[in-house]
């Protein structure tokens, strides 16, 4: 009999759930445990109020422009053209960066700061002003928030997706984050959109002849680089890849559920197009890496991870986001 009463509070609930907040004045802050920090998420539900509609969260993390409302405009475009406005949950993370050196994003109190470039946000690198945490933490606990089943009885796939500089960040965070597993009842999937680089397994790389076969590097005296963090996994001397061994990085990037999402027309170098020795060793382009990148890590490691190639798209996040390949992606 206990059963009528809890089912209409459950209808009841659903009845009055808030509408999805659309525009960039729907933020929120996340704390980070003890450690007195904090960084800004952009989010059409709240985190923290009791939500039984959503069923799904899409996780979209910003390029090198740190333009994270931009990305919450992206992300909820591509939830309305999906029918998911109501029972997905948007959320777009910034990654803040004041460190004197071309980024000058204007911090808020208690507000963590990400390196710029270099061993940075997107490569799971120590905040300036709280080393015990790195970029990575956020997203976990972002993850840690969406698994509270008081707030999300109903929700059960998570969606990490980056674009660009972005897709640096989850092409690595799907590799060094610890939470992946222990998040019972989350199914969480990882999705790669034209990222310039890679973090390679081993010291092999596409032959600069046949983008299909992968031989030792020839150049390494000269590019002394290009196996070290994060093209690579030598140097891991700081951060949340620090943390983890060889084999739990490449066990993780093998077998968590992965999808590359690249452009058809990224193919030339603009946009922060990374041309450094160790990137251009993974190949000419955006889409050449990522194609090469996926099938490195079948051939190699027998993980067949899907590649979807968005046709007639460059390097632009709202052209692949919002594209119908895309859509079946991101919201499963």
């Amino acid at each position: 009999m206990r059963l009528i009463p809890l089912l209409a509070v459950a209808l009841a609930a659903l009845a009055h759930a808030a509408p999805p907040c659309t525009t960039t004045a729907c933020t929120e802050w996340i704390p980070f445990g003890r450690t007195g920090a904090r960084s800004l998420v952009y989010r059409s539900h709240p985190l923290d109020a009791p939500n039984p509609a959503i069923t799904r969260a899409l996780i979209v993390i910003h390029g090198q422009g740190r333009n994270a409302d931009d990305y919450f405009r992206t992300g909820v475009a591509a939830a309305f053209l999906a029918a998911a406005l109501d029972n997905t949950v948007v959320i777009a993370p910034r990654f803040a960066s004041h460190d004197g050196r071309g980024c000058q994003d204007k911090l808020d109190k208690d507000e963590a700061n990400w390196r710029c470039s270099g061993d940075s946000w997107r490569s799971g690198a120590p905040a300036i002003n709280f080393e015990r945490l790195n970029s990575y933490d956020f997203t976990d606990e972002i993850l840690r928030k969406l698994a509270r089943k008081d707030i999300f009885p109903n929700l059960k796939t998570v969606v990490v997706t980056g674009h660009s500089a972005g897709g640096q960040y989850v092409s690595r965070y799907v590799m060094a984050s610890p939470v992946h597993e222990t998040l019972p009842g989350l199914d969480i999937r990882y999705v790669i959109s034209n990222p310039s680089s890679y973090a390679y397994l081993d010291p092999t790389r596409p032959s600069a002849s046949n983008a299909a076969e992968f031989r030792p590097y020839v150049d390494g005296r000269n590019c002394t680089t290009y196996d070290q963090w994060p093209y690579g996994l030598k140097n891991r001397s700081t951060g949340a890849a620090a943390k983890l061994s060889e084999d739990d990085l490449r066990k993780h990037i093998t077998a968590r559920p992965v999808t590359f999402l690249l452009s058809e027309l990224d193919t030339l170098p603009l946009a922060g197009f990374d041309s450094s020795c160790p990137a251009m060793a993974q190949g000419p382009s955006r889409l050449a890496r990522g194609q090469a990148y996926a099938a490195y890590l079948k051939e190699k490691y027998n993980a067949p991870h899907p590649v979807a190639v968005v046709p007639l798209c460059g390097h632009n996040a709202r052209c692949v986001y919002t594209s119908d390949p895309a859509l079946a992606i991101l919201f499963p």
